[in-house]
């Protein structure tokens, strides 16, 4: 038995005969790539399995599926994650028939040697030639979740798809929403950890997938955006998509010395087990997905799509919804959304005042630096004939120039009001209310641009903002 399949069966001895490692633990092992799940298949009762399984290393076990009779033994002597699932069917046989693909449809005896390896369906050839195809023509369609699968496994295995894959793919993708969201969203967060995720979310579009997950995205193939852009809507996306993954990767071309702050803020985790960068590439997916609905020509021949920013973080919410992320989630991507143009919108009124980047901020605010890399990998990825250099390096002269007065305000001590809200509510003789609100804020201002320091000076600039806001 080869070291690496030594290292994952070995473990795996107290489980005795009528076990099998399966799966992509197996392929994996086979591949001479880290194990650090596997999967395994047993004649009878699961539970039972996990239970010797965990006494022998001190291990815990939970039940992962009761419709499956699934099993998750974890921890102590362990060196992976072992997942323990009866036979699906009445054999070894049927249970392989069942999978995905023919690299994952293998099995070897956890008591056993290289040459006990089950290859029922060739996929050991599969393996060598570095290929994915399906176990049965039917696979994709019975379980259409498995179309995001297979851009995921490319990707991260260095395989290409199988023609007659793709082809039997393209025909299931409409069925993709026919399975419960959180599969979608479990296989889609697989896919957005990788580190290669927007190559794997271009493999998905040629698999048909991502215009079934999000059907803006199909109707935006095709659909042409002004001389200043050189794609289509979803080739713009799509190389939006690249240009965050690529920012996140190594921030330092774009931000210099302000790289390392930046890949600070995108490593961080956020929300459904995905870091910010990785939640930030489902912002780019869908910053551009309400364009088809707001599309317009004007009369000059301009074309236009006003309002997209405000109806694409709307659709963006419905979709997360339905693909059940968190509410942490959901307002991350749908604040970004909602405010990935300002920036933008900002480079043609340079040079900008440190009151007009700080009200930038606080109307980006607490995604100041994800929406700064957003806008950047966006107007990396418009260079049409009517793109000038000079307007592209503008615009990055700017972001970093708005990410520096971010950093610097973050590392001034918190500002806070010289006098307090119920105090100032008195000098003016009113009840408190939002706009006391307003006051503050305007107040927390004036003292960030240096012009109130004290006590007096907040109630003469308190007396001042009254009297402006009653003309």
């Amino acid at each position: 038995m080869s070291a690496p399949l030594r290292a994952v069966a070995a473990p795996l001895g107290p489980l005795g005969s009528g076990a099998w490692l399966v799966g992509g633990g197996l392929r994996d092992a086979l591949l001479a790539r880290p194990v650090t799940d596997v999967d395994v298949a047993v004649e009878g009762d699961g539970r039972a399995a996990a239970r010797a399984l965990a006494a022998a290393h001190g291990a815990a076990r939970f039940r992962l599926s009761r419709g499956f009779g699934s099993w998750r033994v974890h921890g102590g002597g362990l060196p992976y994650t072992v997942d323990i699932t009866p036979l699906q069917g009445p054999d070894l046989a049927e249970d392989l028939g069942r999978r995905d693909f023919t690299v994952n449809a293998l099995a070897m005896p956890v008591t056993g040697r290289d040459q006990d390896i089950v290859d029922l369906h060739d996929g050991l050839s599969d393996l060598a030639a570095r290929r994915l195809r399906l176990v049965r023509p039917t696979a994709f369609a019975a379980d259409p979740v498995r179309l995001l699968r297979a851009g995921r496994l490319a990707t991260q295995l260095g395989f290409t798809i199988d023609p007659a894959a793709a082809a039997q793919g393209r025909a299931a993708a409409g069925r993709l929403w026919d399975v419960p969201g959180e599969r979608i969203a479990e296989e889609l967060r697989r896919t957005l950890r990788l580190g290669d995720a927007s190559d794997a979310l271009l493999l998905g579009d040629e698999l048909g997938v991502l215009g079934a997950l999000v059907p803006e995205l199909e109707e935006s193939r095709g659909l042409e955006q002004s001389p200043f852009h050189h794609h289509d809507v979803l080739g713009h996306t799509m190389e939006v998509v690249a240009g965050v993954a690529s920012i996140a990767r190594d921030p330092e071309p774009i931000f210099r010395g302000d790289a390392r702050p930046v890949a600070n803020r995108l490593s961080e985790p956020l929300a459904d087990e995905l870091t910010r960068s990785q939640a930030l590439l489902l912002v780019a997916l869908r910053h551009d997905m309400a364009k088809p609905a707001t599309h317009a020509v004007q009369p000059g021949g301009r074309v236009t799509f006003m309002g997209h920013d405000r109806l694409g973080a709307e659709m963006a919410d419905r979709l997360l919804v339905r693909l059940r992320a968190s509410s942490r989630l959901r307002e991350f991507v749908v604040h970004s959304v909602r405010h990935h143009l300002p920036l933008g919108f900002m480079v043609h009124r340079q040079p900008l005042s440190l009151r007009q980047i700080d009200r930038y901020l606080r109307l980006t605010a607490p995604t100041e630096i994800e929406l700064i890399v957003l806008s950047v990998a966006d107007r990396l990825a418009t260079r049409g004939p009517r793109t000038r250099d000079s307007a592209i390096q503008r615009h990055l002269d700017l972001a970093r120039q708005v990410l520096r007065t971010h950093l610097e305000i973050q590392a001034r001590e918190p500002i806070r009001p010289p006098i307090g809200g119920d105090v100032l509510a008195r000098e003016l003789d009113r009840q408190p209310g939002p706009w006391l609100g307003d006051l503050l804020e305007a107040l927390r201002e004036e003292q960030l641009v240096g012009r109130v320091h004290t006590e007096d000076d907040a109630r003469r600039f308190a007396h001042a903002w009254e009297a402006s806001a009653e003309r």
